[in-house]
């Protein structure tokens, strides 16, 4: 049952494409699609029309042939009630019929007096945009004519080899064998629609005489877009004889909307001359077409032809149209149980990677490590599996480059959809031509466009031979005048094509594999994410926790540490004398190590502070910064250094008094550190652009866009390759204590923690005896 809404949707798409004002003479193949076939004014010849207002009933626009049928003018009807044609009674049963859903009790019988004379009329009634429409066809006197109380005796047996089939070819080879014995027509075929518009004959019941069409293409030109639109309202439209002539109305518009009548759920309405010239061509006088419709689409037609006029009663044209509802009906259950056991597979696989996702630690192995099950998730030759711009190659695919060229171009044709598939990739990517061998066919899935994380499945080219009804092309005519037309094809006879840069098209079921893989991956990813949540939630409440516990029991540790210094000092000069020099030296041995504590306990501290803070970030000029760094350095030390900056140092967003404390702790190590006698720090950074700039990362960190990388070097004693992971553990010395000016070890474990809090990376490297240079970043706080 179409609902008013969808209706009203399907009728908005057709006045989307079509052109109200292109003249019926000026249509052609080239422009058909175009053509207003919805409001042609015009209706066949074996019946008649009347345009009603409602709810006076009076007769405001007609069909012209009103004579031949009720022996009266049109314009003798045109403003007069509906009652001088229609009984009172007849009228009542009208109302009741748009009361309810008409569409159930339609058609109507009607009796109409004609000169004295009873006639019996069968009758359609519909409303469309404000009016009436009362459709009348004079009931044949046959005895073979099937009464609707016979209705469910004479579709018993179709419908039960209908629902006995168990493959898509055998219910359409029933249907075809059903309704060729229902309606008589010389041939019946159903006619499938492709992906691209074009259609098939994929079942066929013939008589033995004629040229089978089973087979045959027919391109998407045969039936234009808002004809197909019109097949999903109509059910069934009948052309009892193509070679008619179209019954105008009179007047030609509606004249209560001024505009022309839409006649989109007519069964009467008058069809293109162009389809009545192509049925004509194809040596077929009369036609029927029961739409099949699968989700509210065409999915194809039960076409019938006939050589000879041939005019169904209703009666049996309702019989046709039910079984066509039964077919449609169907074909969601056939087409779900084709290839079932290939379905059963794919199902299998996604399970098993499913499983392997969960126990794998990165989404690229739980992918990539079953790379033959990966490929035949879709039946693919090949896959390549994309995330930040890395790209896996599995199996026949074009080179490394090709796939990142084609990774590119898709970042814009996903628009809403999570999945981009084509079976010609050439098609709408020319430079896939260039590996038309490896991969005609592409189906990509967007697991992330954020983090540019696809997977693209490849097919190669599969040489097809396509058998067509005549040649596909659109044929040019040139009429007597010389004027060039595009005209309907005149030949059907066999036409074969080889179809290159193809490759098999990809199946429905097959892309739904790839979507609830998609699926599964974002619900693991949620899953980890969720685990990963709470696994931060308890190491930061650790951290926290640690940081109080490490900053209370500093403090603490303080005080008996002050109480013993302090009372070996008293013991030293109250009771120096009676101990000696071996008991003086061992009390000052004493006071040293519990000074060593402190200075150790106050790093720690001070390391515990850095983590508990917030920090201030403000704009700083490094220049400004350094200059002061330099100045009290200088004042501490008496040798000679020589600083050098090379270029003025930028402004950055940052916390000034840890990021001071940062390049002291790291210019200071670079002259402490250093036995040259002329020793020299540079400090400066090097832009993101610079070739040298990819030089500096070591493979274990993580290289970011566009950040600029600060550097402090030295000519000092340098570090041995062995020793470079252990400088910034806290209280890792390399050296005794009195050597180097002593330490506690602690000063590169803050420099890290200041540069990990303002969000960057730091790295040494150094050769051995000739210095090292400190390379760090401010990740996300660089400014001009």
């Amino acid at each position: 049952m179409l609902t008013s809404n969808f209706v009203a949707q399907i009728k908005a798409a057709i006045a989307k494409i079509t052109e109200p004002n292109l003249p019926t003479s000026a249509v052609d193949i080239h422009n058909c699609d175009r053509e207003p076939i919805h409001i042609p004014a015009a209706i066949q010849p074996h019946g008649l029309l009347l345009v009603l207002s409602e709810p006076d009933w009076i007769i405001v626009q007609v069909s012209q042939n009103t004579g031949e049928y009720f022996n009266q003018a049109p314009e003798a009807l045109l403003d007069q009630p509906l009652e001088n044609v229609l009984g009172k009674a007849q009228i009542q049963i009208l109302e009741r019929c748009l009361a309810t859903e008409f569409e159930a009790v339609n058609p109507l019988r009607f009796d109409i007096n004609v000169d004295g004379d009873v006639q019996m009329f069968t009758g359609i009634v519909h409303r469309s945009e404000g009016v009436v429409l009362l459709e009348l066809e004079p009931a044949e006197i046959d005895q073979k004519a099937v009464s609707f109380f016979d209705f469910y005796s004479f579709v018993k047996q179709p419908v039960s080899r209908l629902q006995q089939t168990q493959t898509l070819d055998e219910l359409c080879q029933t249907a075809v064998e059903a309704v060729k014995q229902v309606s008589g027509f010389d041939r019946v075929m159903v006619y499938k629609f492709d992906t691209d518009g074009s259609g098939s004959v994929i079942a066929e019941a013939v008589q033995p005489e004629l040229s089978p069409y089973l087979g045959l293409h027919y391109p998407a030109t045969d039936i234009p877009k808002q004809a197909k639109y019109l097949y999903v309202l109509n059910p069934l439209r009948l052309i009892p004889d193509a070679a008619y002539r179209p019954v105008p109305l009179v007047p030609e518009v509606d004249p209560l909307s001024a505009a022309p009548l839409d006649m989109s759920l007519s069964t009467l309405r008058s069809v293109s001359p162009l389809h009545t010239e192509y049925l004509n061509n194809m040596g077929v006088r009369a036609s029927m077409s029961i739409s099949l419709v699968k989700d509210h689409q065409l999915w194809g037609l039960i076409a019938c032809h006939h050589n000879s006029p041939r005019k169904l009663p209703y009666e049996l044209r309702t019989i046709c149209e039910f079984l066509g509802q039964v077919i449609s009906l169907e074909l969601n259950a056939k087409e779900d149980s084709q290839d079932a056991h290939y379905k059963i597979n794919l199902r299998e696989i996604q399970a098993s990677f499913v499983n392997s996702l969960s126990q794998s630690q990165t989404l690229q192995d739980g992918l990539t490590q079953d790379r033959q099950s990966l490929m035949a998730l879709t039946g693919s030759t090949g896959v390549a599996f994309c995330e930040k711009g890395d790209i896996i190659l599995i199996g026949e695919t074009p080179s490394l480059s090709e796939v990142s060229d084609l990774v590119h171009w898709l970042g814009d044709q996903f628009e809403q959809d999570i999945v981009y598939h084509t079976d010609a990739l050439s098609d709408v990517y020319p430079a896939a031509a260039q590996f038309e061998s490896e991969t005609s066919g592409l189906m990509a899935l967007a697991i992330s466009q954020v983090q540019q994380l696809y997977v693209l499945w490849f097919r190669p080219e599969v040489l097809q031979t396509v058998n067509w009804a005549g040649n596909p092309n659109k044929p040019v005519e040139v009429d007597a005048e010389g004027s060039v037309r595009m005209s309907p094809r005149q030949s059907f006879e066999l036409w074969k094509e080889t179809v290159h840069q193809r490759s098999l098209p990809w199946k429905p079921y097959e892309i739904e594999a790839a979507v609830e893989l998609r699926s599964a991956v974002i619900g693991l990813v949620l899953q980890k994410a969720d685990e990963l949540a709470q696994l931060n939630s308890e190491l930061e409440r650790s951290n926290v926790e640690l940081d109080a516990f490490a900053y209370i029991a500093s403090h603490d540790l303080k005080e008996p540490l002050r109480g013993i210094h302090n009372y070996s000092s008293f013991l030293i000069e109250d009771y120096g004398d009676q101990l000696g020099d071996d008991g003086n030296n061992k009390l000052q041995t004493l006071m040293r190590l519990t000074q060593r504590m402190e200075d150790l306990i106050n790093s720690l501290l001070h390391y515990s502070r850095l983590g508990r803070a917030e920090l201030l970030l403000v704009q700083v000029n490094l220049d400004d910064l350094l200059s002061e760094v330099i100045d009290m350095i200088k004042i501490g030390k008496a040798e000679q250094v020589s600083f050098r900056i090379p270029q003025p140092m930028p402004t950055v967003a940052c916390d000034r008094t840890q990021i001071m404390e940062l390049f002291t702790n790291l210019i200071s190590n670079g002259f402490k550190y250093n036995d040259k006698a002329e020793k020299w720090i540079e400090i400066g950074y090097i832009e993101s652009d610079e070739a040298a700039h990819q030089k500096l990362w070591p493979p274990s960190i993580e290289k970011p866009l566009d950040t600029r990388v600060f550097y402090v070097r030295d000519n000092g004693i340098g570090i041995r390759a062995k020793h470079i992971d252990d400088v910034f553990r806290i209280f890792k010395r390399l050296h005794p204590p009195k050597r180097f000016g002593g330490g506690t070890g602690a000063g590169l474990t803050i420099a890290r923690k200041i540069v990990e809090r303002h969000g960057g990376q730091i790295w040494i490297d150094s050769v051995y005896g000739e210095g090292s240079t400190f390379y760090f970043t401010l990740e996300g706080q660089v400014n001009d």
